[in-house]
């Protein structure tokens, strides 16, 4: 009798096993079914805008009273830069303010953007940064030029981008930097010529653009919507002002500052 209970026991046992085998098979063959391989996340594609649409804002940003009185520079330490000069602290001309940088600040939501291929250009000359206010999107590359007979020391400091400080002698390559974070008027100085001086502006999408001498300025391309734009002078502050675009529209906002 005992025998035939043990012979029973083992025969359970291996049905057990059997079936415990079986429905782990089962269980790995659903999990390879309904659960797909794991991929890397694609990279960021920038947010597509119906090009039929799109609008534009343009103005004339101007100042309201005398300019300060440009301080003179005096050059004379270095032979090579060519004597005095005159800083750009505050350009006007009949009024109308330069170097203003006017970009959209808000309005566009978490639309991204194709980092433009195009690098843009700061140039030294006559020991001065050309331009001197300038306009890039984060990660776009920058190519700085000395067309200088002298050495220039390159040296942002900025509060949310990365700082360095690099020589560059003269007719040396272009050296090649980024900026990763937005900053705005973000200060460039040279360690070897205290008085060149000038503003990165980054930002994350293309609708930027800095008053010329005549103090105008245009943004392209913008889809309909509410937005606020800034505008940002190195002297004198920053204003904003809020616009609603419909589909193909053409707007127009000024903007004025006091000195």
């Amino acid at each position: 009798m005992n025998k035939k209970i043990m012979a029973l026991l083992g025969t359970l046992c291996l049905i057990a096993i059997w079936l415990l085998v079986g429905c782990s098979k089962k269980e790995n063959t659903s999990e390879q079914t309904t659960s797909p391989t794991a991929e890397a996340p694609p990279a960021a594609t920038s947010t597509p805008i119906d090009q039929s649409t799109v609008a534009s804002i343009s103005g004339t940003v101007k100042l309201d009273g005398a300019a300060p009185k440009a301080s003179k520079i005096d050059m004379s330490q270095d032979p090579a830069c060519k004597g005095t000069n005159t800083a750009e602290t505050v350009v006007a001309d009949k009024g109308n303010l330069a170097n203003v940088f006017v970009y959209v600040k808000d309005g566009l939501g978490n639309r991204t953007f194709d980092v433009p291929k195009d690098a843009v250009t700061i140039d030294q000359e006559g020991c001065k940064y050309h331009p001197h206010v300038l306009g890039v999107m984060t990660n776009q590359n920058i190519e700085i030029k000395n067309d200088d007979p002298t050495t220039h020391n390159i040296h942002p400091t900025p509060k949310d981008n990365r700082e360095w400080n690099e020589s560059q002698p003269p007719k040396a390559p272009a050296l090649e930097k980024t900026f990763a974070r937005e900053e705005i008027m973000l200060p460039v100085k040279c360690n070897q010529h205290p008085w060149m001086k000038m503003y990165v502006n980054v930002v994350k999408t293309p609708f930027y653009a800095i008053t010329g001498a005549d103090g105008k300025y245009e943004i392209k391309g913008l889809p309909p919507g509410d937005y606020t734009l800034g505008f940002v002078q190195e002297k004198l502050g920053e204003q904003e002002q809020k616009v609603t675009l419909a589909a193909k529209d053409s707007k127009t906002v000024d903007m004025t500052f006091k000195p």
